[in-house]
């Protein structure tokens, strides 16, 4: 009992002892290039790539780009809510893939490239329609948004070759031709909230 009173005592005011970490998983074609911006955001603790909303269970890159596991290419983002908002990272998906081409981003092309975003629970549901209503009302993107939303049932992590691709592998074409306009893009709208 004392361990903990002394544990509970250290912490700063209005801290608590469970994590406050959330965590949002959200798919707008290839993972390389969500998890590159993601991964470059004050608050962000960690970008994972991988695949939800499919019927198999732990798939695999193979299986997923056939087409015909149900997946789509994700990435779960695990966030500091006291340094970053949902409604940032949101805005951030809404800015970096293109919401109204159905199953597909640019040369990429299939379900598993589909704009889709996946809530835990009501008040990530509610930001997620409140994002896709504020965008469409912008008029950003000049046409209707085809984003799904679905209930998150699992999330599956992708090989580890996936992870970190663009830090790794910048110098191949793909990096280069399609992540890395996509990463420009971000860091000149969003630069106040870089890492």
């Amino acid at each position: 009992m004392r361990v903990l009173l002394a544990l509970l005592l250290s912490l700063p005011l209005g801290a608590s002892m469970a994590s406050d970490k959330e965590k949002l998983v959200l798919g707008g074609g290839c993972f390389w290039c969500l998890e590159a911006v993601y991964d470059q955001l004050k608050g962000v603790e960690s970008a994972v790539s991988g695949f939800a909303g499919g019927e198999v269970e732990n798939p695999s890159y193979k299986q997923v780009i056939g087409g015909r596991t149900g997946h789509a290419e994700v990435v779960e983002v695990t966030f500091d809510p006291a340094v970053i908002s949902r409604d940032k990272l949101l805005e951030v998906f809404f800015t970096i893939h293109d919401p109204t081409t159905l199953n597909r981003q640019g040369n990429d092309v299939g379900p598993q490239y589909r704009s889709i975003a996946f809530y835990s629970n009501s008040d990530q549901k509610a930001s997620i329609e409140k994002a896709i209503a504020a965008t469409q009302a912008s008029g950003e993107w000049g046409k209707p948004l085809v984003t799904e939303v679905q209930p998150l049932t699992m999330f599956y992590r992708a090989e580890d070759y996936h992870q970190e691709y663009f830090e790794l592998n910048g110098e191949q074409p793909y990096c280069s031709l399609v992540i890395a306009p996509k990463v420009a893009k971000f860091k000149k709208r969003f630069a106040a909230d870089l890492k």
